[in-house]
């Protein structure tokens, strides 16, 4: 199969749209490569043959239905799950053949979240950083940052079991960034999270990326993904069937409208619903 499409051009002289981060120059060395991605469970195949390169330095976002192959994607790429075939390359580490040294360069908020809940969000931030390699102290102060941030400061002893899903995200997105990872990918980030919650993740996510990090994180929900990311990849069925930065859109486009043209959809005529009027038996 050949690599996935670009997005449509804008028309010469388009602006960015508003609010949007610009996206790097292109010269910019790729952070994550990934080249024939394959999974099969049984019989069915959940990856199949997908190609995306992630430029250093940009916030990417990896969009989908449900069931498209985010989330295998995902945990291929971070080494979680081995690929029946394909590459992966971290910051130019081959994840499998050396998946200590590409997992030094990631930091990962799974979708589902398992933690320790009978540590103190602090106590984690610390076991998180020395796992890390980093020593007791620096553990400490890193964590203490990343919980004033987060706005965990006030919870910081209180044990992960009493905390709230959002509080939960918030944690498991510190012992992400500890060790100052190169590329920082999250599965669904935002979902079932707060608006209080989503915006310290937000703000955080961008001071991370600010600072030279690259952001990759799946999503199903489009304005999110338009807020904050400068590249977008298309994935439906296993494929990515179209990549590129975010202001290639066509002026005046959404990408909730390039999605629906992709990877086909909408709303659909078919079915008798006049059942549901009030009135008729």
């Amino acid at each position: 199969m050949d690599a996935p499409s670009p997005l449509p051009p804008p028309p010469p002289g388009a602006p960015s749209a508003p609010g949007r981060a610009p996206a790097p120059p292109p010269a910019t060395p790729h952070a994550v490569e990934i080249a024939g991605l394959r999974k099969r469970f049984g019989d069915k195949v959940a990856v199949d043959d997908l190609w995306l390169t992630v430029p250093a330095g940009s916030f990417y976002g990896l969009v989908g239905p449900n069931g498209a192959g985010k989330t295998t994607s995902l945990r291929m790429l971070t080494g979680l799950l081995r690929p029946d075939a394909g590459l992966v390359r971290i910051g130019g580490v081959d994840v499998w053949p050396d998946p200590t040294a590409a997992k030094v360069r990631l930091g990962l908020v799974p979708d589902g979240l398992t933690v320790f809940e009978r540590l103190s969000g602090a106590e984690m931030l610390v076991y998180a950083g020395m796992l890390r390699g980093l020593d007791e102290h620096e553990s400490r102060a890193r964590g203490q940052a990343l919980l004033d941030a987060l706005g965990l400061t006030a919870d910081a002893d209180g044990l992960i079991v009493d905390y709230s899903h959002g509080m939960r995200k918030k944690v498991v997105l510190a012992s992400a960034l500890i060790h100052r990872p190169d590329v920082l990918v999250l599965d669904e980030p935002f979902e079932g999270i707060d608006p209080v919650s989503a915006a310290a993740i937000r703000e955080v996510l961008q001071r991370y990326r600010e600072s030279g990090g690259t952001v990759l994180f799946s999503s199903h929900v489009m304005e999110t993904v338009e807020r904050l990311c400068d590249h977008v990849a298309i994935i439906a069925r296993g494929r990515i069937l179209a990549a590129g930065p975010l202001d290639a859109l066509p002026t005046g486009r959404h990408l909730e409208e390039v999605f629906l043209h992709v990877v086909g959809g909408g709303p659909s005529a078919a079915g008798d619903l006049s059942w549901l009027q009030r009135g008729r038996s």
